[in-house]
């Protein structure tokens, strides 16, 4: 046989060799048990929103009656101020307080009073507002009774801010995962190292500025019941704080 001819033939069964592993090959792959594809990685949830807040939503005041001898405990620290009430009336004249972070309250009644404009800072007046009366379980006199404004009537319908102002259940329950050092500040009604801004918006207050829109990663001015404190927080952490006087 002549050279050439070898050299082809030779060539040819090469070529049929790499083809037949390819082809081999492909058979394997397509075969094959597929292999799972790992799930992608999911984002931790903070514990904190994990916690469920019941929303009631009142649009009567048979709504709001239904919390009548329950205990409900304060969200919007640092903002409602409440008075003292006698019977079915509540004497805007004389403020005894304001409601802080955390605070329990016992529901007495729902009445509606027509307002003063000084009383409408918070909630307005409207045809007239709607009050709550309420106790404090945990004061020097726990039968007496105040109201704060929770709502107003007018033009024939009623707006509540029940849901905005109370936690229908207790806080330290719901965000038992604070700790009992964090609970104790927030009792306090202090700021200690390491608080995140929820934590220190209920024990100092709702009523606070900013420079920044990076939540966690800022300065707050917390206004304080009138006495300003300034916190730094870094990675939602307190990490330092002084008094301000610049709110």
């Amino acid at each position: 046989m002549q050279s050439g001819a070898k050299w082809a033939i030779g060539g040819t069964l090469v070529f049929l060799a790499v083809v037949g592993a390819r082809v081999g090959m492909i058979y394997r792959e397509r075969n094959a048990p597929e292999k799972p594809v790992a799930a992608p990685a999911r984002p931790k949830i903070a514990d904190d929103d994990l916690v469920f807040l019941k929303k009631k939503r009142q649009s009567s005041m048979a709504d709001a009656k239904e919390l009548n001898g329950s205990a409900i405990w304060v969200s919007a620290g640092g903002q409602m101020e409440f008075y003292p009430a006698a019977g079915k009336r509540v004497d805007y004249a004389k403020v005894t307080g304001t409601l802080l972070g955390a605070q329990k309250l016992e529901v007495k009644d729902f009445v509606e009073q027509t307002a003063p404009k000084s009383a409408t800072h918070r909630v307005p007046g409207g045809d007239r507002q709607v009050l709550m009366l309420f106790t404090l379980p945990a004061s020097e006199n726990p039968a007496k009774q105040y109201g704060v404004p929770v709502g107003y009537h007018e033009s024939g319908q009623y707006t509540f801010y029940l849901d905005e102002i109370f936690f229908y259940d207790d806080p330290h329950e719901l965000y038992k995962h604070w700790g009992s050092e964090i609970w104790k500040a927030v009792d306090s009604h202090v700021v200690i190292l390491g608080m995140s801004e929820r934590e220190t918006q209920l024990a100092l207050g709702q009523v606070s500025k900013s420079l920044s829109n990076d939540y966690g990663n800022r300065l707050v001015v917390y206004a304080n019941l009138g006495k300003p404190i300034a916190v730094t927080f870094i990675k939602n952490k307190a990490t330092a704080f002084r008094p301000d006087q610049g709110f």
